[in-house]
């Protein structure tokens, strides 16, 4: 089986990608892979997209842009692709079910998860004041108390950003110090609506229509561990996140957090050595770790299209 453009993944990046390069007369084949539309899918209402002024349901909202895909002739598949020949072209692409796709070009948009605790009660409340995107849904709890996990720079971030919409904002580090840069944790003790609880654990989530509280232990493992609960309304992981790139860990070029590095202002992609590698290009949450927003993978998309489109008039 033969294609000039395989896209791989079905969030904003992939599906976008899907339609610029459908648009384009390639005839892409897109592979939407264990989770159809992406991590938004994980969340309810979607109110920073444009063109929505009212919000949409994020479900709703990329079966519509799905939809645009395949009207522009994307021939969309159910699957995952589990191997990729990089080594001549055009490449070879694996699936699950061992079907072998020849690609004259790749647009990579295989996205990125958030990191979790691992408590039933995440998955349990998950859409019901549970969420791992402060800029997404913050806006939902104006007036209320929020609770953020973390200690890093993107904690300290959420920590503040939420502060300045929500009455009480609590910063849940299970160290007894902020990692964050300098500059972050003065900003944070200067908010006067943040409340740090250092050598804190969250255990637990509880609330009958959606998160009311979470359980917390102090000082775990010590003799003067302390277990009580904390009224809150919403609970934002900011532990990281995690690139869906082990299949490209051995063949494409990575940063330290495994997200895939394109060249430039360009989507492009290289391989272990630093070569470019033609018409393989990255989009979306997969090859950005500091943005992770559906109109930033959107664009991006775009760009993979229009850069993988150019590529094809050449060879």
């Amino acid at each position: 089986m033969k294609t000039k453009c395989l896209i791989i993944g079905s969030g904003p990046a992939g599906y976008t990608a899907a339609i610029y390069a459908g648009r384009a007369n390639l005839s892409p084949i897109e592979y939407v892979g264990p989770q159809m539309g992406g991590q938004l899918t994980q969340t309810t209402i979607v109110e920073n997209f444009p063109g929505y002024p009212q919000g949409v349901d994020a479900n709703q909202m990329m079966m519509e842009i799905r939809e645009q895909a395949e009207r522009f002739g994307t021939e969309i598949r159910d699957g995952e692709i589990v191997n990729i020949d990089f080594s001549s072209r055009p490449y070879k692409a694996t699936t699950d079910d061992n079907t072998v796709i020849e690609a004259d070009s790749i647009i990579i948009a295989t996205g990125a998860k958030a990191k979790y605790l691992g408590l039933p009660d995440e998955e349990k409340y998950n859409g019901m004041g549970v969420s791992a995107c402060a800029t997404c849904d913050g806006f939902f709890y104006r007036k209320k108390v929020t609770a953020v996990i973390g200690g890093g720079d993107t904690a300290c971030e959420d920590a503040l950003y939420l502060s300045g919409l929500c009455k009480k904002v609590y910063l849940v580090v299970r160290k007894n110090y902020l990692r964050a840069s300098e500059i972050m944790q003065q900003r944070v003790r200067d908010a006067e609506n943040i409340e740090i609880l250092f050598e804190h654990n969250a255990t637990g989530l509880y609330g009958e229509n959606g998160v009311e509280g979470m359980h917390v232990v102090k000082r775990k493992g010590e003799p003067d561990e302390e277990h009580y609960d904390v009224a809150i309304d919403g609970f934002f992981l900011a532990i990281g996140h995690k690139p869906a790139t082990d299949i490209f860990k051995d063949s494409l070029a990575l940063d330290e957090m495994g997200y895939i590095k394109t060249v430039g202002n360009t989507q492009q992609v290289c391989d272990k050595s630093g070569n470019i590698l033609p018409g393989v290009f990255a989009a979306g949450d997969v090859c950005d770790p500091i943005y992770r927003q559906a109109i930033v993978a959107a664009g991006t998309g775009c760009k993979a299209a229009l850069e993988a489109e150019k590529y094809l008039q050449t060879i």
